[in-house]
């Protein structure tokens, strides 16, 4: 791993060793911190975490009304949240619970040192926006997850980076001299460049190739739709190293089809709006390294007991730094499977995958719920499907979304529901629906595959 080492000088005269002030000293100062932070044992860390907690709480009880009435139902005190046994007599908050509480959650004092406060709102993917207050202090440590990564990785900050993302206001790709923050804070970076992932697929490919970039940064179902594109005409970016993939669930099999296709590795982001960076990819082993400086993440059963390594439970998070909304024991609405110990000798937690959302598991008539596999690698073998998305309308009904090169015929629709029907194992009615170019991502720019939209 590159240690940091900020190539950076803030002090004119000196270049070396280079001296950080102004606005980038703090998070210089964080960075050598997690240095070692992240080389603790889980308990050495459990005992950071809970220390942090008990100033938490105890800001919360006396600013915030609703975690204030939270504590009292459930007969806790601050103090009592030093460990992870008084942690968990607290019940979970879920987003609807986020969503009543209100402007009675937000804290009505906040550190004059955690100041501005910004607002954030969740894309709302999950059918249920929220929005949440966040501090200064919590941009800090999004900016030192995100530098960590980098240095994880040991990035080439002099090459070229290209993001394909969700912005509105960008009506036509840019070019900047450098990556922007965290990296060029501390780096000197060679040049980034920025188009809207609501660009065709085949003007994004284009673009793409004329840059040549050595890092590209987009959600998982672009890059798959990038891959089809690439293949198709037989496109090759040879100055590509990496590709990070952010804000979907990275869907099995993507990333041996970007290996094979572009002959690099994904590094995976998992993160949320409400708390910003939750787990970085391990360069070493693969798995998922918890931000264990600044949450505590449980995964827990359907009976809300923790989840062991190999097992699949709710994603339970607590912010340990945000004094402008509590979110202690926040549901947000994640599945993940837990890890083991990573072999790179971290102390953080891991996740081992991130699986997807409640909304995203089918039900079937007998009760039972799934991830379900809907046959997709499939498709192609059948028509020239270039995007399709499954949404359950109830227990008996499946729309089948397809974006297609060409119509299908009636005998293609029989074999494709053949497939789906038997991935699926239920046989549900289908009703196909064809979009002319793309089916409509959801707000915030993320597309799910399956969503189930069946409350029965």
């Amino acid at each position: 791993m590159t240690a940091f080492n900020t190539t950076q000088t803030g002090i004119p005269g000196i270049i070396w060793p280079p001296l950080v002030n102004g606005p980038p000293a703090p998070l210089a100062a964080l960075m050598y911190q997690l240095e070692s932070t992240q080389w603790l044992t889980p308990d050495e860390l459990a005992q950071q975490q809970y220390r942090q907690l008990v100033m938490l709480a105890r800001h919360a009880v006396d600013t915030s009304p609703s975690f204030r009435k939270r504590m009292a139902d459930a007969g806790l005190k601050a103090e009592q949240l030093d460990n992870l046994t008084g942690l968990r007599k607290l019940p979970v908050m879920s987003r609807r619970d986020l969503q009543s509480a209100s402007a009675g959650l937000f804290c009505t004092r906040i550190p004059k040192a955690h100041m501005p406060v910004g607002e954030t709102q969740s894309s709302g993917s999950s059918g249920e926006p929220v929005t949440v207050k966040r501090t200064a202090i919590n941009h800090m440590l999004w900016l030192a997850s995100a530098l960590r990564e980098h240095l994880w990785h040991e990035r080439d900050f002099a090459e070229k980076l290209a993001i394909i993302r969700v912005n509105d206001d960008l009506a036509k790709p840019v070019s900047l001299e450098t990556w922007g923050p965290p990296a060029s804070m501390f780096y000197k970076t060679g040049a980034s460049h920025a188009m809207s992932l609501r660009t065709d697929v085949s003007q994004q490919a284009d673009w793409l190739a004329q840059i040549n970039p050595a890092y590209l940064l987009t959600y998982p179902t672009n890059l798959a739709a990038l891959l089809e594109e690439f293949k198709s005409r037989g496109i090759k970016l040879s100055n590509l190293r990496q590709i990070r993939t952010i804000g979907e669930t990275l869907p099995s099999g993507l990333r041996d089809a970007t290996h094979k296709s572009f002959g690099v590795e994904i590094a995976d982001i998992y993160s949320s709006q409400e708390v910003g960076n939750i787990a970085l990819q391990c360069p070493q082993s693969g798995m998922y390294h918890i931000m264990s400086e600044y949450l505590i993440v449980e995964i827990l059963d359907e009976q809300g007991q923790a989840c062991t390594p190999e097992q699949t439970g709710r994603v339970v998070v607590t912010d340990l730094h945000n004094f402008a909304t509590p979110l202690i024991r926040y549901d947000i609405g994640d599945y993940a499977e837990v890890g083991e110990v990573c072999p790179c000798g971290r102390g953080l937690p891991t996740l081992k995958r991130v699986v997807g959302r409640e909304r995203n598991m089918i039900r079937l008539p007998d009760g039972s719920r799934y991830w379900p596999l809907v046959g997709a690698h499939s498709y192609r073998e059948v028509a020239p499907i270039r995007q399709y998305q499954v949404i359950q309308r109830s227990l008996e009904l499946l729309e089948v979304r397809l974006v297609s090169d060409a119509p299908l015929s009636s005998e293609q629709e029989e074999r494709l529901a053949e497939i789906i029907h038997k991935t699926v194992r239920h046989p549900f009615q289908l009703k196909f629906v064809y979009f002319d170019n793309e089916i409509p991502r959801g707000r915030g720019g993320k597309f799910e595959e399956f969503i189930c939209e069946c409350d029965e």
